[in-house]
């Protein structure tokens, strides 16, 4: 069995043929889709914590929870759709770059949200975080990509 797999080599490059099918069996995703999947998912979590508890404070904190996710993965998705992004020498730096500047982002909102909101709900602010980071697992999901 060793001499077989020595014999066949590590890396076999597709013909035309087979890259289209695959090109056609995993279509492209957008980020913008996933991002308003996730945009979604937070409006929906707003709008159940709202109309369940009829608290303002608890719509706020739902409120804050969605931004906190969406608005960085926003700009993130920005920076690395940028024309200068894809053109980069060092596509691996640009998304270590970005993805620190999301996550200092995320932590800056969360941060200025638990020190300048008195009546925060934490439950309503992290079920609506969690759900809203989730919501890409739905979107893939509903394109095939993920196996049930």
């Amino acid at each position: 069995m060793e001499g077989d797999a020595a014999a066949e080599p590590a890396f076999k490059p597709l013909t035309r043929e087979e890259a289209q099918d695959l090109r056609a069996r995993l279509p492209v995703m957008s980020v913008w889709s996933l991002l308003a999947w996730q945009a979604a998912a937070g409006v929906v979590m707003v709008a159940l914590w709202g109309l369940l508890s009829l608290q303002a404070d608890k719509t706020w904190s739902a409120l804050f929870g969605a931004v906190s996710v969406v608005v960085p993965n926003a700009l993130m998705a920005w920076g690395m759709t940028r024309q200068s992004a894809r053109d980069a020498g060092t596509p691996m730096l640009t998304f270590a770059v970005w993805e620190l500047v999301k996550i200092i982002l995320a932590v800056a909102i969360l941060v200025a949200v638990v020190a300048g909101f008195a009546s925060l709900s934490w439950a309503a602010l992290l079920s609506t975080l969690v759900v809203t980071l989730k919501a890409n697992w739905l979107a893939l999901l509903r394109r095939g990509r993920i196996r049930k």
